[in-house]
């Protein structure tokens, strides 16, 4: 299980081939060269590309769990654009309706080598404010999940809030209860933390989207952030 705190996921592969035996070493050279052609089939026709997030994905019966720290809405895939996964997030509720755009930039693997064994991605991505968005419930439903100690009231709008993101799987199921997420059973859900503004401004929260599910979710990392994260995010929802 993944606590929200960490989010890591850990795995090893057994190594079962017998460097001892010449047959062994023959048959596994021979099956190596056959499974390297069909692995490179496979990708040339279903053109995967692992840079991408949310490009493996398969059903899973899957239902969203809420938890107090984190805010849950709907998205639906808007048409991507040049390797950018695109969609508009919807929350409704008490009669009002905000909405916002999410872009995710093409992933690239960690940079070291522990991280990639993990899964771990980096990247880039921005909301995009959306006209006519009332986010009034929204931002007060933020200040109680984020733990800030209140909602701003004079913000200066932004057409579009940039952050960074680090995603630690794509293939995750939400925990039962409590927030965090596993690798067993897997599921659709993309953990990533986001940073998002700059200097004394910045501030850290996880974003965590389900494109199968079509469920997003805003989830505390720090209470410490939790006014930081909220005047960032009121410029653009």
């Amino acid at each position: 299980m993944w606590p929200r705190e960490c989010y890591s996921i850990h795995s090893s592969r057994p190594n079962s081939c017998d460097p001892s035996a010449d047959f062994w070493d023959t048959l596994t050279i021979v099956i190596r060269r056959v499974t390297a052609g069909f692995l490179v089939a496979f990708f040339a026709i279903s053109g995967v590309c692992t840079g991408f997030l949310f490009a493996q994905q398969k059903p899973v019966q899957e239902h969203y769990v809420s938890d107090p720290d984190s805010v849950g809405f709907d998205i639906e895939p808007i048409q991507s654009q040049s390797g950018v996964s695109r969609w508009l997030a919807t929350y409704a509720v008490r009669g009002k309706t905000a909405k916002f755009k999410i872009e995710i930039n093409q992933a690239r693997d960690a940079s070291d080598k522990e991280s990639r064994k993990l899964g771990i991605k980096t990247g880039t991505g921005r909301f995009v404010a959306v006209p006519g968005s009332d986010a009034s419930m929204l931002l007060a439903d933020l200040q109680k999940a984020l733990q800030a100690t209140k909602v701003p009231t004079e913000v200066q709008r932004v057409s579009a809030l940039p952050f960074a993101f680090v995603s630690f799987g794509e293939r995750e199921s939400q925990a039962s209860e409590g927030g965090g997420f596993n690798d067993d059973p897997p599921g659709n859900w993309t953990p990533m933390k986001i940073f998002i503004g700059e200097g004394d401004s910045e501030g850290e929260v996880f974003l965590n989207l389900n494109p199968l599910l079509r469920k997003g979710q805003f989830s505390i990392k720090d209470p410490d952030y939790g006014d930081v994260v909220l005047g960032q995010l009121a410029k653009v929802l």
